[in-house]
């Protein structure tokens, strides 16, 4: 299966207006937006988990990273409510669910095999800082190597937003909205810039609020797909 694959490409994802596809597993539901790959998959994806719901004891061989949207996600090393960023390195293992429901954004595949640092944080509790060189941008790091760096960023009403993407750029909004491309972007739109783009963008009337990722965005590691199956 192939979604969204050519990262040569601008997309746009408006999820909210998307229906829920199930999964293979009962009570969990998803809206894909991007994927390369079937089950096992480098995958982008929104996905719900009903009250009571689990998937399957599962190792991300090539490492999961998700922010929890909605709700309490949980699993064998501890809870983790709305706000929460986690990143299980590939050879990490997991039973996920959720007791009282939880919608989640999630990353599969896109780690580099030796990668085994852990991340998780509870975003509720961390402090923003302005942004250096970009009036009207507030951050909130959450992830940062060589290759890639991942955070939050709040946007005052109306601001004007440029940045270069060289490596390329996606942004997810978890609040509020704004304009790019001649698109309003709401609570989870999703947008990917290829390598090379620049974001032009203005924050709505109300600012915004979104996840955003730059600098490496395709990788497949390790050729083929082996040994992990998830709700995503």
């Amino acid at each position: 299966m192939e979604i969204n694959a050519d990262f040569s490409r601008r997309v746009a994802v408006h999820a909210a207006r998307q229906p829920w596809v199930p999964s293979p597993m009962a009570g969990v539901e998803r809206r894909m937006l991007d994927r390369i790959g079937d089950e096992v998959a480098r995958a982008t994806t929104i996905v719900r988990y009903a009250p009571g719901s689990r998937f399957s004891p599962h190792t991300h061989g090539g490492g999961e990273e998700f922010l929890v949207l909605d709700g309490v996600f949980q699993d064998e090393h501890g809870d983790y409510p709305a706000g929460s960023y986690v990143r299980n390195p590939p050879t990490s293992r997991h039973t996920p669910g959720s007791a009282t429901g939880c919608v989640l954004f999630v990353k599969l595949w896109q780690f580099d095999p030796a990668d085994r640092k852990e991340v998780k944080l509870n975003t509720a509790g961390m402090a923003w800082a302005a942004a250096a060189c970009r009036p009207g941008v507030e951050l909130l790091p959450l992830f940062g190597d060589d290759c890639e760096d991942v955070r939050l960023e709040r946007w005052t009403p109306g601001a004007a937003i440029t940045l270069d993407v060289p490596g390329g750029a996606e942004l997810l909004v978890l609040d509020g909205g704004y304009e790019e491309g001649g698109e309003t972007f709401e609570p989870l739109s999703w947008l990917r810039l290829p390598a090379g783009g620049v974001l032009q963008a203005k924050a709505g009337p109300g600012g915004c609020r979104l996840w955003i990722k730059t600098g490496r965005l395709l990788s497949i590691f390790g050729g083929a797909f082996v040994g992990e199956r998830s709700a995503s």
